[in-house]
This record gives C-alpha cells, sequence and structure tokens, in this order.
C-alpha cells in the first residue's frame, strides 16, 4: 500500500475492512463522524474480539472546524471499590497484577460509556440516527459469522493454553475445544443479543440495567471483585486535552491516565534536535535515516522516563501533566541527547492490544479514538450471559505504594491508549494514532515527522518500515524489552549506523504485526480528504 486514497464526502479508517466499510455506511445515510466511529467501533469488537471488545476502554479526540481545540474523552474505568494491593497478595500476587484471570478483571469496562458521551455531545449537531443503526452491522457480523483473521489465529494458537483456562474462554473462543483457522467463520450468539439489548434499551444500561446486572453476576461468579456498584458509578469524563505548538501547528493528545504526555512530549524534543541540527536538511534528517531513527529513539526514551513518574490516576498525579510540555522542560530534554550515541535502555515496558479508528464527515467534523481490552483478549475471562471479554487493564497498576500507578480502590491505571489530532498551520485537520503498547508513542512520532515535518506522501508514512524500541503486544519478553527492533526494510548502512551508536538492533520482518497497526486521514482546506491504513493489519480506508 503506497497510494494515498482520496475522497471529499466522507472517510472513515480503522483496522479492519468490514469496521471501516460499517463506518463509512453510516456517513452514507446522513450520519456524523461521531455516529461513524460508534458504529465502526461496535463492530470492531465484533469481528477483531482479539484486540478490543465492550469489555474495555477507550479514548475520544472530537474536532469540529473552527474550534480551538478538540473535545477529549476519557472513558476508562476504575478499579473497583474492593480491589487492594492486599486482596491480590492473600491470592499470592506479590510482585503485580496478573495478567489473566478474575483477578485481572479488576477495573470497569468504559467504552460503552464513551460511546454515550461522545454522542451526547454530537447532538448538538442535527438529528441521530437511532442506536439499533448504529449497532446494526457488528450485531450481524457476531450473530452470522465473521472470519477469524490470521492475527486473531495466531495470538490464541500462541496462548491457547492460559487463555483455555480462563472462565468462559473456550467455550465462546475455542469452538469443538480447538483454535479457529483463520478464514473459518466464528460466530459469537451472547455478544449479538447484548448488542441488541444495548440498541434498544440504550447504552447506559451497560452500567445501570439489564446487561449490567447480567455482567455483574458473571464477573461474581467467575470470581471478579467488580460489582454492580462499581458498574453503577461509572461515567466518562469529557476532558481537556493536552496541547503541543510546534512550528507545523498544534498537536493534541489525551490527559492522564492516557500516557498522551509521552507522545507530545517525543515530539517536542524531535523539533529541538531538528533545529539544533542542520534544519531539515534532507541529507542529515531525510526520513529514516540514522539521525531521524536515533532522534526520535532517544526522544522516546527521555520522554517514557518522563512519563513513568508522572502518569497514573489523574486524581493523584504528582504534577500537572501540562508541567511535563514546558519549553524549558523539553528544551533539557532535548540536550540531553547524544546524536551520536545511545542512551542504555533498562527501563520495564508496558503491552497492550489495542485497536485506532478515526474519521472525518462531510462538513470536516474529525473523531481520533482508542479502545482496548489492553493484552490479547484482556484478561481471558469471557462473561457467558453477555458474551462480553473482560479487559486485564489493571495490569497498568503499580503494587509499588509509592507509584503514581499505585493500586488501590476507585482508582485508574495506567494506560498505553493515546489518540492524536493535529491542527496544522496551514489549516489541514489531522486525525492518527495506532496501536501497539509502548509502539504507540514511537509510531505516532514515525507517522507525523515523515507526514507533517518531511512531507511524505500519507500512506507512505504510515506503510514504510518501522522500528520499536522495547515491548509491544504480543511480546514474549527477555531481550525484547531492551531491543530496538527494525523491520527488515531498512537499509542495511542504517541498521549498521545505529548499532555502532550502541543501540541493541534486531531484524524483524518486512511488515511485521508488531510494529501495530497505524492510520490516519488528513482533512484538507478545500475540503479534499486523505486516508492511510496500516498494510500490516486487515484494515483499510473507505471513503466516498
Amino acid at each position: 500500500m503506497l497510494h494515498t486514497p482520496r475522497a471529499r464526502r466522507g472517510m472513515v479508517v480503522t483496522p479492519h475492512h468490514l469496521a471501516s466499510q460499517a463506518g463509512l455506511a453510516i456517513l452514507r445515510e446522513g450520519g456524523n463522524a461521531v455516529e461513524a466511529v460508534v458504529a465502526a467501533a461496535a463492530t470492531l469488537c465484533a469481528v477483531y474480539p482479539h484486540m478490543t471488545g465492550l469489555g474495555g476502554d477507550g479514548f475520544w479526540l472530537i474536532h469540529q472546524p473552527g474550534a480551538p481545540a478538540p473535545v477529549g474523552i476519557d472513558a476508562s474505568g476504575r478499579s473497583g471499590a474492593a480491589v487492594t494491593p492486599d486482596l491480590l497478595r492473600k491470592a499470592g500476587h506479590t510482585d503485580a497484577v496478573p495478567r489473566r484471570g478474575p483477578l485481572a478483571a479488576i477495573t470497569v469496562a468504559g467504552a460503552v460509556s464513551g460511546w454515550a458521551a461522545a454522542l451526547d455531545h454530537a447532538r448538538a449537531w442535527g438529528p441521530a440516527l437511532p442506536l439499533p443503526r448504529l449497532l446494526e452491522e457488528a450485531e450481524w457480523h457476531a450473530r452470522h459469522g465473521f472470519a477469524v483473521t490470521a492475527g486473531h489465529h495466531a495470538l490464541v494458537r500462541a496462548h491457547q493454553e492460559s487463555l483455555a483456562a480462563q472462565p468462559g474462554f473456550a467455550a465462546q473462543f475455542l469452538p469443538g475445544g480447538a483454535c479457529p483457522p483463520e478464514g473459518s467463520t466464528l460466530r459469537l450468539p451472547a455478544l449479538a443479543d447484548t448488542l441488541r439489548t444495548l440498541g434498544r434499551q440504550g447504552l447506559d444500561d451497560f452500567y445501570r440495567g439489564q446487561v449490567a446486572a447480567a455482567m455483574a453476576a458473571d464477573l461474581a461468579h467467575a470470581g471478579s471483585p467488580l460489582t454492580a456498584a462499581d458498574l453503577a458509578e461509572h461515567r466518562a469524563s469529557l476532558v481537556a486535552p493536552l496541547s503541543l505548538r510546534l512550528p507545523q501547528g498544534q498537536v493534541f493528545n489525551l490527559p492522564p491516565p492516557s500516557q498522551g504526555v509521552a507522545s507530545l512530549c517525543i515530539l517536542g524534543i524531535f523539533e529541538r534536535l531538528l533545529d539544533a541540527g542542520a534544519g531539515i536538511d534532507p541529507e542529515v534528517f531525510a526520513p529514516d535515516t540514522f539521525a531521524h531513527v536515533h532522534a526520535i529513539v532517544e526522544a522516546t526514551k527521555r520522554a517514557f522516563r518522563m512519563r513513568d513518574g508522572l502518569v497514573g490516576d489523574p486524581d493523584h498525579l504528582p504534577y500537572p501533566p501540562a508541567e511535563a510540555l514546558r519549553a524549558d522542560r523539553l528544551d533539557a530534554l532535548a540536550r540531553d541527547v547524544d546524536m551520536a550515541r545511545a542512551l542504555p535502555w533498562p527501563a520495564p515496558p508496558s503491552g497492550g492490544d489495542t485497536v485506532w479508528l478515526g474519521a472525518v464527515d462531510a462538513q470536516g467534523r474529525a473523531v481520533s479514538c482508542i479502545q482496548s481490552i489492553f493484552f490479547e483478549f484482556g484478561s481471558g475471562v469471557v462473561l457467558p450471559r453477555t458474551g462480553i471479554t473482560w479487559q486485564n487493564r489493571g495490569c497498568g497498576f503499580s503494587l509499588r505504594a509509592d507509584s503514581p500507578a499505585a493500586l488501590a480502590p476507585r482508582r485508574k491505571p495506567f494506560h498505553t491508549l493515546n489518540p492524536a489530532l493535529a491542527l496544522l498551520a496551514d489549516g489541514r485537520v489531522m486525525p492518527y494514532g495506532t496501536m501497539g503498547g509502548e509502539g504507540q508513542p514511537q509510531t505516532q512520532a514515525a507517522v507525523f515527522t515523515r507526514h507533517v515535518v518531511f512531507g511524505q506522501p500519507l500512506q507512505r508514512a504510515v506503510s514504510a518500515p518501522r522500528w520499536l524500541l522495547g515491548k509491544t503486544w504480543g511480546d514474549g519478553g527477555g531481550d525484547d524489552a531492551v531491543a530496538l527492533r527494525l523491520e527488515g526494510r531498512f537499509d542495511p548502512a542504517v541498521a549498521d549506523a545505529l548499532r555502532a551508536a550502541g543501540h541493541p538492533v534486531r531484524m524483524v520482518g518486512d511488515y511485521d504485526p508488531v510494529m501495530g497497526h497505524a492510520g490516519a486521514i488528513v482533512h484538507h482546506p478545500d475540503g479534499m480528504l486523505e486516508g492511510a491504513a496500516d498494510p500490516r493489519g486487515d484494515g483499510g480506508v473507505a471513503a466516498w
């Protein structure tokens, strides 16, 4: 995929082609960008269940033409009122929150509340499409079946033993007791019934109705400490996004518990390294040269060190996250970068499975949205009455009391999720993002700098070879935690230069899915839309 698709009436980008088409169908029927994203997000919950689901969390940025900044939505859930470090220690978990099982299912799922908050925000735009219509495609695919993707099959096969041991998983995702092969049809009838109920009863039913009661009963039966009261107390929050002004325009991302501050910090450091070098000299800072990759990797290390001392529950932060983006702080971080040598990198990694999706409608309203169940299939706990797979986002908590992400009742954990949106100085609007745990800020920086700073075509900026520092979704640990992985399409001279600078380079496949599934849309002032989907995934650009 090297050519950038273009259109003028509306565009949707997701990591699964059926979800992109579901969103486009809403735009064709007169729906707005928020409605299109809700339809696409719901469809992803059906056809991409290893990456996302109703039992996960989400974050949104919503922009209207003429507005100085987008609106942010934090649709992440808190830990249950009964969730304490002692609860885990008594169960034998003394070092960390478990990755699988009922004691991994310790935070409320916020994604559906994000849909509700976004739709409520969009009501001012005019008549709304009926909620059953927005969930119709998702329900159909869940009820009648969808083709198992290569990624779905590979992840079930790789983690089948641990997943099969979790309550409800085998009954829903291992038909006949076996890993479903790529291309086979998988049906999720209980999930289809839940989507139908939500369409009829409203999204609030997920937290304070029939669906909530069924989920609470199944969570208790599985051994999760979450209760009906925890669900009923949940609400999504409208939040002011963080922002960073660059020469090219203003970039926005979400505040904690999202790691959006790290994504913005990387861009701020890189811009300073660019200015301190040879400007935009193509022989020095051309895309995917040693200088480009080294500068972003070293910026990532400084941004992650800052992030790890800051990001956690938004009510218990050590200092306001906007302070991390002050010019003097970014100046100091940039001065710490040695453009000839790599900083050793022993920092602990974070993983996660996620989907990014975006839409722009005919009126120029733009959405950048990301939702996730964290690791592949989350906690592995599947609630039989609703067909919902519960997230393990609680893995983002620390059992250290002095951590900004310390586990306690009614707190939000650290989130890798962070959707991005840029309002560029030339009038373009660019929602963009990716899945991929700690790879998210790095891939965002790669796409933004390639397209916005260096002028690469949008699809090329997404398809071009990528790098990854540390660990991300589907990893097995070990050397991955410190390696700098490069896709095989990089110039060997660049790999050699990075090794010589001290980077522990490890080459991977040409289009390795470990690099995440990125996407972007650019809305030009004249109404032209450009979109890009990642060839590493199953997605596509749907437009008219």
